[in-house]
Order: structure tokens, then sequence, then C-alpha cells
């Protein structure tokens, strides 16, 4: 039985994460390894998306399997056995560790037969709501943000303007072409961080961008874009994408608003940014912090 929306801090109950994807970005290791269950330092880039989760508020998260991927929820079961391993052998460090992710939020199931889009995998997820919810939020598991905080920031906007409300960096021109694009303009509000979205333009030239302002993987959608999944036609391959599916809400008057993050992004599906993720998070990790900025220092000088 899950708890009553009055008692969710920011009026989320479930986060959707999308995990069905067989992570080819990330071949060979990703053969029996989900790339969901790769540690950034010491913990696996799922279970950073689930305290992310619970900091907001959530207390169920809904994670899209595929049939051969089980392993991800494994994450999230008890381990009698190992655990009382550890605590007899005095480990106790190791034991909150392995505690951990069980104890952050109730991981739900919810399986994707096919690899039919990001917007098909969000549109399953819709069973596992209760009557009650009327919003639900989409954290990408390859996408890591930096420092967290930016969905509570998006559920305040949402309390504020309604609608919808997606995550954004700034980026140079001469990347944009890389990103999905946000078409914009000023809204209303003292708050310098939040723009009202027009539309989307899926990697743009630079000369055809409409800014320089684009999506990453936290969305706070009202519940109004599953009916909108629903009415959207499939791609190229037959994929549903999110992406149509919030235009077809913008065109019939839905708001939706970004929030500008002021942080940094990394994506955890591809090596390069891997890597990236690591040093960032372990230059601010409280244990293993200090040491690796001193050997980070000394191995760029001494090259």
């Amino acid at each position: 039985m899950s708890k009553p929306m009055k008692l969710h801090k920011h009026a989320v109950k479930t986060v959707v994460v999308p995990a069905a994807g067989l992570g080819t970005r990330f071949l060979p290791a990703t053969k029996t390894v989900p790339k969901e269950l790769l540690p950034v330092v010491d913990t696996p880039g799922i279970e950073l998306i689930a305290e992310e989760a619970a900091e907001l508020g959530a207390s169920r998260l809904a994670v899209i399997t595929a049939p051969k991927k089980q392993g991800v929820l494994a994450h999230f079961q008890e381990h009698p056995e190992l655990e009382r391993t550890l605590e007899e052998r005095g480990k106790d460090e190791q034991l909150d560790k392995v505690r951990r992710a069980p104890s952050l939020i109730r991981a739900v199931p919810v399986e994707q037969d096919k690899p039919l889009g990001l917007g098909h995998a969000v549109g399953l997820a819709e069973e596992v709501l209760d009557d009650d919810e009327d919003v639900v939020a989409v954290m990408l598991p390859d996408d890591l943000v930096l420092p967290t905080g930016v969905m509570e920031r998006m559920a305040e906007v949402r309390a504020e303007l309604g609608g919808s409300v997606l995550c954004a960096f700034q980026v140079e021109p001469d990347q944009v072409s890389n990103y999905g694009v946000f078409d914009i303009e000023e809204v209303d509000t003292e708050a310098g961080d939040v723009k009202r979205v027009l539309g989307m333009v899926e990697k743009p030239a630079r000369e055809d961008a409409p800014s320089t302002f684009v999506a990453t993987g936290r969305y706070l959608l009202d519940r109004a874009i599953f009916d909108a999944l629903r009415r959207i036609e499939p791609g190229k391959g037959g994929e549903l994408q999110l992406t149509d599916a919030i235009e077809l809400l913008i065109t019939e008057g839905h708001p939706v608003h970004i929030v500008i993050h002021d942080g940094r992004r990394h994506d955890l599906g591809n090596p390069g940014g891997y890597i990236r993720a690591c040093v960032d998070y372990g230059i601010h990790h409280p244990e293993y912090g200090p040491s690796l900025r001193r050997w980070v220092a000394e191995l760029l000088e001494s090259d």
C-alpha cells in the first residue's frame, strides 16, 4: 500500500526510470552487467537515481526493465546471507552500504518486451500509478545531474505555474547539434532560471537552433502525458518519442516550462562520459575526494 499523496513533500509519488536498454555503447562491459549497475566510484548509477528520487520525496521507483535485465531490480532486494556474513565479520560499513538501496525507496518492476522508444517505456508506467497521482517524474539513468536538487526546484515551478517542467542546461552554440534544443520565451516571474517552452528541435544545425538551452534526462510531467502518448504516431523504427508527446501537449495549450540547472551533466551510457562522472563524483566524495584531487593534480603536472 503506497503512502497517500499528502504525505509526499513535493506532491510526487512515482519516479519512472527507463532501464530496458541494451547498453550497446558500453559493450563488452554490458554483455552480462546492466549498465545501470556500473559503479560511479562506489555506488551503482541506479542507486544514485534512487537517492535523488528519495530526496524528491517520492516513495515508488518504477523501473522499466527488459525481460533479461532483472538484475537491476535485484539491487533493491535484501540479501540476507550476504548481510549475515558481513555482520558476523564486523564489517559494519559494508553492511550499511548493502542495506542502503532497499531502504531508500520501493522499487517496482515494469517490463518492456520490446525496445519501442522512451515514450513507450514511460507510457508503460501508468499501470503502477495510483488514482491520486496527477504528476509523474522521469529520471533517465544515463544522465548524472550534479549537484542534485534540480527535481525539487522543478516541483516548486510546477506548484507555481502548473503543467509540466523539464530540466535544461545551457551549452555553447557549437554544441547544440548534439542535443534536443528548446524554443523558449520569457516568463513573467522573478526567477531567472525559468522559461516557457514553445517547442523543441532535435539536434539542429548551429544556425537553425532556436536557443542554446538543451534537454537533459529529468522530467516532471503532468499525468496528461499518458493520453498524449496514446495519440502520437510511432516514428523511425516504430518507436514512440516522449518529445513528440510533449510537443502535442504544447500545441494543445498545456503549459510546459524549463528550469535551467546551474550545474553539470554526465552521460553514464558511454565510456567517455562515465570516466568524467567518476572523476567529478570522486573528487567531491568525502572519503576519496581529498586524495583523488591531489593525485589528479600531480598527474596533470607530471604530463
